[in-house]
């Protein structure tokens, strides 16, 4: 299931509104919303997350949140490492083979790290190699 899927899933449940229901009112199958909701699909388009929305009748923040999580919803993701040092395909290529496997709170940790602001927003790297001294890396 991806983060919009869940979601989804929630504001059906907390209203009583079936796959069925929902898909005949936004114009589209039941069993493309179903695969949506399961992780089935990849992410939604932007004109699916507005008739969302209005079907919802969110607005403001749940709806910058849905748009948010529509946008973290991919479910096949591709991270390109050309370019990068060794170490980031490296860490790249172990998260893709352990993702399964990890544990909620191994993930939340993970998001944490990145959500912390490590990485410089206009060149990926890492803020603390950008601001740290030397001597720091040398272990």
């Amino acid at each position: 299931m991806t983060p919009f899927g869940e979601a989804i899933r929630r504001l059906r449940a907390e209203r009583g509104i079936t796959q069925r229901q929902m898909a005949s009112a936004i114009g589209v199958s039941p069993a493309y919303l179903s695969a949506l909701e399961h992780g089935n699909r990849s992410e939604p388009s932007w004109e699916f997350v507005q008739r969302v929305i209005g079907y919802f009748n969110i607005i403001w923040d749940e709806a910058e949140e849905l748009q948010m999580l529509a946008g973290l919803s991919r479910p096949k993701v591709v991270i390109n490492t050309s370019g990068l040092t060794p170490k980031a395909t490296e860490v790249a290529n172990k998260l893709a083979t352990a993702i399964g496997r990890l544990d909620p709170a191994t993930l939340q940790e993970i998001e944490a790290l990145i959500d912390r602001g490590n990485l410089a927003p206009e060149t990926g790297t890492s803020t603390r190699a950008a601001h740290a001294p030397k001597e720091e890396f040398r272990r």
